[in-house]
């Protein structure tokens, strides 16, 4: 399968006309792949090193050492609950299970009507406004277990919670297009 369209695939060669080692755009190119199918998938990541001129292997190394890349299909919507240590100190364990039970079985993979992925974030780096949750990578700043439950169901009914800073990105592919540099247009 391509997942490099001949248009986003001209999009690329852009983004890697930026950077002097076109191996430093690698990051976007990566977020480029996920904001096509939600994930970084062995296609993806083969494409990548195409453009780059690197090894699939090389790509494969940078996606799985940072977590924002998903290897596996996500929901249409990412929630992230720290669980660092102000995090966990100020109850992100009961956010993260509250949402795991309201979610249902298999969420933190995919729910049964692929509208969610929830996944446990060992630091977010925002100590200062924990708990700290991430929906489609926007900031949700000293979430309860109530607030949790409310953005869950804003979600579900196709509502965009409103994050504590900034816009917030219709869904997950979304969010990958925006940290790709490519705004709202893939």
């Amino acid at each position: 399968m391509t997942v490099f369209s001949p248009d986003l695939r001209e999009k690329a060669e852009a983004i890697k006309a930026k950077y002097p080692d076109p191996r430093s755009a690698m990051l976007p190119l990566l977020y480029v792949a996920q904001s096509v199918e939600g994930y970084v998938s062995r296609d993806g990541m083969q494409e990548i090193a195409d453009i780059l001129d690197v090894k699939t292997t090389q790509v494969e190394a940078v996606a799985t050492f940072y977590t924002m890349f998903h290897m596996q299909p996500t929901g249409e919507h990412v929630i992230a609950v720290c669980t660092n240590l102000s995090c966990m100190l100020r109850g992100a364990y009961e956010i993260y299970d509250a949402a795991k039970e309201a979610l249902g079985e298999g969420a933190e993979h995919m729910t049964a009507d692929g509208k969610f992925t929830l996944h446990e974030e060992e630091c977010l780096g925002a100590c200062d406004a924990a708990p700290l949750v991430q929906v489609d990578a926007a900031n949700h700043d000293r979430v309860s277990k109530e607030r949790m439950l409310e953005i869950i169901e804003q979600l579900r009914k196709g509502e965009v919670p409103t994050p504590s800073r900034g816009e917030a990105p219709r869904d997950w592919k979304h969010a990958a297009q925006i940290n790709a540099g490519l705004g709202d247009g893939a």
